[in-house]
């Protein structure tokens, strides 16, 4: 009776070290589970070989031709170059990525360098743009100087004066700060000057057509909300396009060729898009807007 008592002992007392080890390591597993829905992931927009993944518009210019070869990828930085015998006349450029998104952060890291072209206005000096929520580049018409778009401007100080950067301009669009309509082409942000050739890192918030922010240094220095298509700003457009009043809640994305060289050394997207399922495989905890269409499951 003795014998069996201390058998039942021992074996309760297994059973609860072996409950506990498996409770470790449930708890383990979560807590892997937990790291993996929280770790963002983030994707290069160029790839570290070429630009493939975009397309060149020139105004005056057919969809996909690179004028005068000025988007440029050399030393894994995706650059935008004018010849010395560049002058000019008009055709502003813009480089197109191929897909549009709609909620998501976007990251470039870029330096101005060099001298601007020939003729170029005395605005575009250190001045180029991340546009966000462009129009479909073939919506685009063949003189079209801008596409409707909302353009994170960047802009480099002349190493004397006050100029900043991550400003706001619209061409073919209004939007809301506050709670007023905002019709006015551009916009200054709150952000600090960014004077020489050094790299500057520039973040954007975009959540469809609810927020947008500009963001410096870990600090939001310009904000809207309700963008639309209006305002004007823009010329040679296809009246299909332009759409008056309508929301703009997705887009493409695109850098600008605007007389003054640039380089890129990473464009990187977060999408906050994706499979809000908790039981599929690449369920994330950041996403903001569902797709579960795109829900992976075992």
């Amino acid at each position: 009776m003795t014998n069996l008592k201390i058998d039942t002992f021992k074996f309760n007392r297994f059973i609860c070290s072996t409950a506990m080890v498996v409770m470790f390591l449930l708890c383990l597993s979560c807590g892997e589970k937990s790291a993996e829905i929280e770790q963002e992931e983030w994707v290069a927009l160029f790839n570290g070989d070429n630009y493939d993944d975009w397309t060149p518009k020139f105004a005056g210019y057919e969809l996909g031709v690179n004028h005068n070869d000025r988007f440029v990828y050399e030393d894994s930085l995706l650059s935008v170059r004018y010849a010395k015998t560049d002058t000019f006349n008009g055709n502003f450029g813009h480089l197109y990525y191929k897909q549009k998104f709609s909620h998501y952060k976007l990251r470039a890291t870029y330096r101005f360098v060099g001298e601007q072209m020939t003729n170029g206005p005395g605005w575009a000096f250190r001045n180029n743009g991340l546009m966000l929520h462009c129009q479909e580049p073939a919506t685009l018409g063949l003189e079209q100087d801008f596409p409707i778009s909302l353009e994170f401007q960047l802009l480099g100080g002349d190493g004397t004066n006050e100029r900043t950067t991550a400003n706001l301009c619209t061409p073919g669009t209004n939007v809301v700060m506050g709670d007023s309509l905002f019709t006015p082409h551009c916009v200054n942000s709150t952000s600090k000057t960014y004077h020489g050739d050094q790299w500057v890192t520039a973040e954007a918030l975009v959540l469809g057509d609810s927020l947008v922010q500009h963001i410096m240094d870990g600090e939001v220095v310009l904000e809207f909300k309700s963008p639309t298509i209006g305002g004007g700003g823009i010329s040679g457009y296809n009246e299909s396009a332009y759409q008056e009043g309508k929301p703009l809640k997705e887009g493409y994305i695109s850098i600008q060729a605007e007389t003054h060289p640039i380089d890129f050394k990473s464009i990187e997207l977060l999408n906050l898009c994706g499979c809000m399922d908790e039981t599929a495989k690449n369920y994330k905890s950041y996403y903001i807007k569902a797709d579960n269409k795109t829900c992976i499951y075992n």
